[in-house]
């Protein structure tokens, strides 16, 4: 693994796209669960 320097501005940066995605990943796995349960209904 290698290290890098960043800015802490752009440190800060990384760090809340990291939450966003992981948060898009968990509402995205909650989301299949959902249809594989049958808790979502066909329109």
């Amino acid at each position: 693994m290698k290290t890098v320097t960043v800015s802490e501005e752009e440190y800060k940066r990384l760090k809340e796209k990291e939450k966003v995605d992981s948060e898009i990943l968990e509402d995205i796995a909650r989301g299949v669960k959902d249809i594989l349960t049958g808790k979502v209904k066909e329109i």
